[in-house]
């Protein structure tokens, strides 16, 4: 059984009762998050992207428990430089970790880190992730993309991650394309309602996909689901 747990904004956390990852962990400095960084004991740690909210204290994390950040190339090599252990990967790569696989996906958006925030770390990405016998996609932040149909054609997706927040990434109705795109069992709607930029309605989204064949869980910061 996996269990999944959403800490607000992107950042989810995985376990299979006996790895724990956590995808673009983002707490400090998060109005959302039910969590301190602190708090977080994790073996690997995924991000999609160098930006702030989504790297956000994977650093720090890293430092201190020793979890592996898995990230595109660049974005590796930078956090590697500050202390950090990471394994580079790229789009389109795949490769077998302990707890499972993680393959790499492409991401419409942008990539940069440091306090200008304009330090170069690369594409970002969104990541397939199989653990516990489950598939998960976290489409990270992104615009809506064909491609994404061959992300569901070649995957057999139990869960997916989609932001919905508009302005940075896919809004409401461009999200429900790309839930009908991937046909995942579950989608968990993120990256909204952690600014007033980014304000969208959960139940809007949901509304949008009735009949569609997936279902819609709306999961609060500190809430969880099982597969």
């Amino acid at each position: 059984m996996l269990k999944v747990t959403f800490y607000g904004h992107s950042c989810v956390f995985v376990t299979d009762g006996r790895y724990k990852i956590i995808i673009d962990p983002f707490l400090t400095n998060n109005p959302l998050a039910p969590v301190k960084a602190a708090d977080i004991d994790v073996d690997y740690i995924l991000a999609t992207h160098g930006h702030g909210d989504h790297l956000g204290d994977a650093i720090e994390i890293s430092r201190r428990t020793n979890a592996t950040i898995i990230a595109p190339n660049e974005l590796a090599n930078w956090v590697s430089q500050r202390g950090a252990l990471a394994h580079n990967m790229h789009i389109g790569g795949g490769y077998d970790f302990e707890f499972g696989r993680v393959k790499l996906t492409i991401a419409h958006h942008g990539s940069s880190a440091g306090e200008t925030g304009l330090e170069y770390t690369g594409n970002p990405c969104g990541f397939v992730v199989t653990v516990g016998g489950k598939t998960i996609y976290h489409a990270g932040d992104t615009g809506l993309f064909l491609d994404m149909k061959l992300i569901g054609e070649l995957n057999k997706i139990d869960l997916m991650f989609a932001p919905i927040g508009d302005n940075f990434t896919m809004g409401v109705d461009d999200a429900v394309k790309a839930v009908e795109f991937v046909k995942p069992g579950v989608v968990v709607p993120i990256h909204y309602n952690t600014w007033e930029i980014i304000k969208a309605d959960p139940e809007a989204f949901k509304k949008k996909l009735d009949g569609k064949g997936v279902k819609v869980k709306i999961l609060k910061p500190g809430e969880s689901l099982e597969l």
